[in-house]
Formats: structure tokens, C-alpha cells, sequence
């Protein structure tokens, strides 16, 4: 699974589940969810729990959760809007610190974050009224603010983020087989490891 990272504050902010778009010359990714509805109920079995004979479950209450999946799956946090002056303000900060990470970690992608992102900027200055502000988990204000929006039907929300701030993770499930000699000695290994891309 590859999941897209806030390179400033490591939180996640998406995985490769969601219909992924690069948009504005390639300096913001458009990430679509879909509104959803779960159940937030712990199956209290599950982790040993024994409900009596006589009372079952009473105390308890169904709870559910209803919003956009992409927020709901990475615990973004809604913060407060940003009008322009506001969001102008953050934006000079954000852009010195994603510049300061690309020298250190791709300077080759320096030049172009540069020229492209007052672009990316003047198209969300121009729409900044529609969005709503989400952190990732962490609630840092410092790191990257996805923009969420919906498309014109009114249903299908989408959400906007800086790529050149955001570094990709791949995590590799694998199961290791290496057999000696026979089938009877079969020895196996499984485990989940993380690669940086």
C-alpha cells in the first residue's frame, strides 16, 4: 500500500485507495473520496468481552460517524477557514519550509516547486471561499492544509494538497517461502516492512 505523508509532519494524509490526479501542472494532487457512513460500535467479543445471559447489551448505544472517507480514514482535523490575508500568510511559510525539505532531500525538484507553485497559489486564492481547512492528525498548522471541496454535482468531495509536500511511503506485505529438500520443511515468514520512495 503506498500512502502519501506530510513530508513537514509526518502525519498521513491519504493512500493510493482514492482516485489520485496531478492538476495544475503537476504542483497539486487532487485526491477524490466520497461521503460514507460507519459504525464506530466495538464488537466487544472481539477482545473478550462476555456479555451476561440476562442483560445482553444494554448499556450500550450504536454510534456512527458520517463524512468525507479520505478525512475519516487519515483522522484529518478540520481547522478553522483562512480568508485571503490569512491564507497568504500561512502560505509564505509553508512554501519556505517545503523548499527547505526539497533541498535536503530532492533539490533537483527545487526550481520547479518555485516556478510552478504562485500558479497553484493564484487557483486557490481564486476559489479559497468554497474550501474547508483540514491538518492531518497531529493538528500542526505548520505542515500541510488539504482543501476540501465538492464537485459540481455537490456530492463528490475532493480534497487538494501541495505534492511537492507530500513524501510517499510504500508499505510491502511479503511472505517468505524457502524450502530444504522437501515439502515437509517448509519454513515461512511473514512480516510488513516500510520502503521510502
Amino acid at each position: 500500500m503506498i500512502i502519501y505523508k506530510d513530508i513537514i509532519t509526518g502525519d498521513e494524509l491519504f493512500t493510493e485507495v482514492y482516485k489520485i490526479t496531478e492538476v495544475c501542472d503537476g504542483m497539486l494532487y487532487e485526491v477524490q473520496g466520497k461521503l460514507t457512513s460507519r459504525s464506530e460500535d466495538v464488537d466487544g467479543s472481539l477482545i473478550g468481552a462476555n456479555a451476561s445471559a440476562e442483560g445482553g447489551d444494554e448499556g450500550s448505544e450504536a454510534s456512527t460517524v458520517s463524512g468525507v472517507d479520505i478525512v475519516l480514514n487519515s483522522k484529518l482535523q478540520e481547522t478553522s477557514a483562512y480568508n485571503k490575508k490569512a491564507y497568504q500568510l500561512y502560505i509564505k511559510s509553508y512554501m519556505k519550509a517545503v523548499k527547505a525539505k526539497l533541498e535536503e532531500q530532492k533539490s533537483s525538484r527545487v526550481q520547479a516547486f518555485m516556478a510552478g507553485a504562485p500558479a497553484a497559489v493564484k487557483m486557490i486564492l481564486a476559489n479559497l471561499d468554497k474550501y474547508q481547512f483540514f491538518t492531518g492528525e497531529s493538528m500542526n498548522c505548520d505542515g500541510a492544509i488539504g482543501l476540501l471541496d465538492y464537485r459540481e454535482d455537490g456530492v463528490t468531495p475532493y480534497m487538494v494538497f501541495f505534492k511537492d509536500g507530500i513524501e510517499i511511503e510504500k508499505y510491502v506485505s511479503w511472505l517468505l517461502y524457502g524450502v530444504a529438500g522437501r515439502v515437509d520443511k517448509l519454513h515461512s515468514a511473514a512480516g510488513i516492512f516500510r520502503l521510502a520512495i
